[in-house]
């Protein structure tokens, strides 16, 4: 059972970073050179830093995921290790939105306050 774990988590790890590199190499930068964005807060730079951000933001939290079954293969999961695994998640999101956007986009605070939430209720 722990080596299906292990094995899920680091297939989990491989799709994310593939998924990352693979999506700036051929479809990010493919898409970013087109002149048709759409001119979101003043111009195109913000849509390619959103567009950029919530791509990457699905391989966080694919780690995340990984990071739980590392843990759930090392029993006993706690309360306070997934409410923390899920906070340092959110806490790259909300961290992510915020410097990428220098807090434009409306997300960052939502990120920050469910990373602060998730910490806070699963302290003991």
């Amino acid at each position: 059972m722990e080596t299906a774990l292990y094995l899920a988590a680091l297939l989990i790890a491989l799709v994310g970073v593939a998924h990352s590199w693979l999506g700036e190499r051929y479809i990010l930068g493919r898409l970013f050179r087109r002149a048709e964005l759409p001119h979101l807060f003043g111009g195109p730079e913000f849509t390619r830093n959103t567009l950029r951000f919530a791509w990457h933001l699905t391989t966080v939290a694919w780690l995340g995921f990984a990071v739980l079954l590392l843990q759930l293969a090392d029993p006993p999961l706690t309360i306070p290790a997934v409410g923390g695994l899920i906070a340092a998640v959110f806490l790259v999101h909300g961290l992510a939105a915020l410097i990428g956007s220098r807090g434009r986009h409306l997300s960052w605070p939502v990120f920050l306050a469910i990373a602060a939430l998730a910490w806070w209720a699963t302290r003991p």
